[in-house]
């Protein structure tokens, strides 16, 4: 079964482009300094099973950061394996090997092995499956094994997991004897599939299918919810609760508040939410491919339809930004998306994207459709690609103060990027995901002369792989995300029949260019279908897909958000106080409009080499002068008149780019939408004083009319 995990190997970066700029980064700068921090910390030698200090710390209820230590190691390892692939170095290598060794000897008789349960807390084991991270520790340590002997082509860690599963699930099952319970923090489902698929462990099979069919079963244990049964075994009270969740009970925090087949929208903790449909997919995906059946397919499939649209539509930022909510780290109701903390959210977690990034590659297994590939690149180019420095020695973790999608700052949240954190899940997810993102720009295979290769991303790469007696290399050139046309080449024998499809991006609006042309080419679920006949005939081919002159782009009408922004191919643009230093608000009170002329300028950032395209346009700072000078706490509204906003230029740059350059910590991705109010001369004046036409520019802020030119 392809993974992307497992296959990225095959593909080779062969030229510049920025998704190998930034591979390199990580490969050569991120992996090092988060080794340095792992061993800073003490997370390095947790599992020497070692009394550390900040054990004693029991401050943080009930998840104190030690509970998920061996998650962030075993994360890292997988990470670093994957670079060393392609990048070796002898220092990550000496840190893997000592590593893996300190797991394999932490490991107890029985198979067990979490640092929190055997150190801290020892005789608690399985006692608070909801908040506690066992088998989400597990899950990643699983991930970290296949990752481990990919590269090192041993078992040192596939043993330990071997020896685990079969722990786990003599725990947790349908039998009597056995618990009927599920990971609070779902992960191990999608590890596991992934487990079974390499090893063929049947017990990493049923576990997975065991945890997703019982999620959420209301009479699951002693006729009780699983988690409220283990909450009384525990003799916690019924309202003792943590703060992520706003009301008791909070089961949707987990996702476990129905069975998943019954859920119609996405709900609770992000990350956890896209892990757990990410395991689903997994499960699925036996199924398509024929490898194992799965007789509750359709149903699930439905179930992943409905939340991935309900999640799109209604929960996701411009970004790709997902998780509006700080307090519980992710899905407020529907279409509540603040504009920033300020706001009360858009927290957006770096590893709820990279989630959706897992899941949409999974659907696109299940079946072929550019929605699930258009989500994905926006948000590997936005929302996790801007958690990022350019340095790479600082990585965020959600939005507001660390990465995400933050939109709109104030002075306690500025946009910066941390080195570290005590919960430090999202810098090795990042490393990690790049790491292995050869193996999501395409999938390929075939059967006997039937070969295909799906193109999901575009950049400057080549594959190579093997169906039966038929090697096939299929090569890509272009200067995305700047530049649309793309160069193929394909080398495959004489008797292969090689099907090409090319996603379409739904910005390009079906507009692209072929060449060689061809009438026999069919646009299927926004992939441009290249049959046999026409690879054979044309072993090179290019294809121009349009869509890069900027847009203009707005959240949904009902979030109540009148915001607009830049966007041009698959990159989201804000601005920044660095390049228009006249602002000094948040840029809380600047409007763009709809129709005003953009020019697009080349840039470099001087001592980084960081070439970008910017986005200069005009916008319109409205005055304040009436709320400032009113009286203070005497009405909450006030009788607004008419005045005239000043213009102001505007230089737009792409968001994965904010913070980076020093600044003041303003960078917005959305400011107000501008519309066309009624008509005033002096408004008109003052357009034209800029050089623009009249009846080109309208500002107005919600409802409160500013001018309209003639």
């Amino acid at each position: 079964m392809s993974h992307p995990q497992i296959l990225f190997p095959q593909t080779t970066f062969t030229g510049p482009s920025l998704l190998q700029a930034r591979r390199e980064t990580i490969q050569q700068v991120t992996v090092k300094a988060q080794l340095k921090k792992l061993k800073e910390t003490g997370q390095y030698d947790c599992f020497n099973l070692k009394w550390q200090p900040i054990y004693d710390d029991k401050s943080r209820w009930p998840s104190p950061p030690p509970v998920y230590w061996d998650s962030d190691v075993v994360k890292w390892i997988e990470a670093a394996c994957y670079m060393l692939t392609e990048h070796y170095d002898a220092e990550i290598d000496a840190a893997v090997r000592e590593l893996v060794q300190m797991i394999r000897d932490a490991q107890q008789e029985d198979g067990y092995i979490d640092v929190y349960f055997t150190v801290i807390e020892p005789g608690k084991r399985w006692s608070n499956l909801r908040d506690q991270h066992e088998l989400y520790n597990a899950g990643h340590l699983t991930e970290a094994a296949l990752a481990h002997s990919n590269y090192y082509k041993n078992d040192l860690l596939i043993e330990v997991v071997h020896k685990y599963v079969k722990l786990i699930r003599s725990v947790f099952g349908p039998g009597e004897d056995q618990r009927h319970g599920y990971p609070g923090h779902p992960e191990i489902e999608l590890a596991l599939i992934r487990f079974y698929s390499t090893t063929g462990n049947q017990d990493a099979y049923d576990l997975a299918q065991y945890f997703i069919e019982e999620r959420g079963n209301p009479t699951g244990q002693d006729g009780m919810m699983y988690y409220d049964w283990e909450r009384e075994k525990r003799g916690d009270s019924p309202w003792k609760r943590p703060d992520s969740f706003p009301m008791h009970p909070a089961h949707w925090y987990s996702q476990a508040h129905q069975p998943i087949l019954q859920q119609n929208s996405i709900e609770g903790h992000a990350v956890r939410a896209l892990y757990l449909l990410t395991g689903v997919a997994n499960l699925l995906s036996l199924d398509e491919l024929g490898i194992k059946p799965f007789a509750g397919k359709e149903q699930y499939l439905k179930t992943l339809r409905t939340l991935w649209n309900n999640m799109v539509d209604k929960k996701m930022y411009l970004t790709g930004g997902i998780g509006s909510m700080m307090q519980w780290e992710g899905f407020g109701i529907d279409y509540f998306l603040p504009q920033g903390s300020g706001e009360g959210g858009c927290y957006n977690e770096t590893c709820a994207s990279i989630g959706v990034i897992m899941l949409a590659e999974r659907l696109l297994h299940l079946e072929l459709d550019s929605k699930y590939a258009d989500v994905m690149e926006l948000c590997l180019y936005n929302a996790v690609m801007t958690a990022m420095s350019l340095g790479v020695s600082t990585i965020g973790r959600g939005a507001r103060t660390r990465a995400g999608s933050s939109v709109l700052t104030s002075e306690k949240d500025k946009n910066i990027r941390a080195a570290w954190f005590d919960t430090s899940c999202c810098p090795p997810n990042v490393s990690r995901l790049y790491g292995s993102i050869g193996g999501y720009l395409w999938d390929y295979g075939g059967q006997g002369q039937d070969l295909f290769v799906n193109v999901h991303l575009y950049t400057t790469a080549e594959v190579s792989f093997q169906v039966d007696e038929h090697a096939v290399i299929f090569r890509q050139k272009s200067n995305w995300p700047w530049e649309g046309n793309v160069t193929f080449e394909l080398e495959a024998p004489p008797t292969a029949n090689t099907t090409v499809r090319l996603r379409i991006p739904g910005w390009a609006k079906k507009r692209f260019m072929l060449t060689p042309t061809v009438k026999s080419a069919t646009l299927e679920n926004g992939y441009l279908v290249l049959p046999s006949s026409y690879t054979s005939d044309n072993k090179v081919f290019s294809i121009e897909i349009q869509g890069f002159e900027p847009r203009y782009i707005s959240p949904h009408p009902y979030t109540n958000q009148r915001t607009l922004t830049l966007a041009r191919g698959p990159l989201i643009y804000c601005v920044e106080d660095v390049d228009n230093p006249w602002e000094q608000d948040h840029f809380r009170n600047v409007g763009i409009t709809i129709g005003t002329e953009v020019s697009e300028e080349e840039h470099v950032i001087d001592k980084m080499g960081e070439r970008y395209v910017g986005l200069r346009t005009v916008g319109w700072v409205r005055k304040m002068d009436q709320w400032l000078q009113r009286e203070v706490g005497l009405e909450p509204g006030l009788s607004v008149q008419g005045q005239v906003p000043e213009a102001k230029e505007l230089l737009f740059i792409p968001y994965y780019l904010r913070a980076n350059r020093g600044g003041r910590g303003f960078p917005p991705a959305y400011l107000h939408y501008a519309i066309e109010p009624a008509p005033r001369e002096d408004a008109v004046d003052t357009v034209r004083s800029l050089g623009i036409e009249s009846g080109q520019i309208g500002v107005a802020w919600t409802d409160a009319m500013y001018l309209r030119p003639e």
